[in-house]
């Protein structure tokens, strides 16, 4: 089966195995919050997938 190029594209795959996203809504963020909260937007956030659906939607290496 082929790799979702969009979703691997938005994923990083870490040393260990877990998934890590970018957080969303970032480009919104303009005036309405404050410092903490945007550095906080933009970590990147832990992402949960199933197995079955991770080996669908990952390359495999």
């Amino acid at each position: 089966m082929k790799t979702n190029k969009a979703v691997s594209k938005r994923l990083k795959v870490t040393k260990t195995g877990k998934l890590k996203r970018k957080a969303v809504g970032v480009s919104k963020l303009k005036t309405k919050h404050n410092n903490a909260q945007k550095m906080a937007a933009k970590k990147t956030k832990d992402f949960k997938l199933p197995r079955k659906i991770r080996s669908r939607v990952l390359p495999k290496k």
